[in-house]
């Protein structure tokens, strides 16, 4: 009981046929196949637009934290 033999896919088989016939399937299968080709398609865009990109602008906390000191040093002497 736990598997199925090879009269049950037969009827599975059948009885999807039936519901959705054969234009339908191939649509289907066609538009499965243009979806991964996009999908494919926007991963190499994405590496292309990666390797195109500018490196990561830091910002050095230290000058500015010591730029601001000193202006703060400055107004209290002044």
């Amino acid at each position: 009981m736990g598997s199925l033999s090879i009269w049950h896919w037969i009827v599975v088989i059948a009885i999807v046929l039936l519901l959705f016939g054969r234009g339908k399937i191939s649509d289907l299968m066609g538009d499965v196949a243009q979806g991964i080709k996009a999908f494919k398609k926007g991963m190499q865009d994405d590496e292309k637009t990666a390797e195109k990109s500018e490196p990561v602008k830091t910002i050095d906390h230290n000058a500015q934290a010591s730029a601001a000191a000193r202006s703060d040093v400055g107004s209290k002497v002044g």
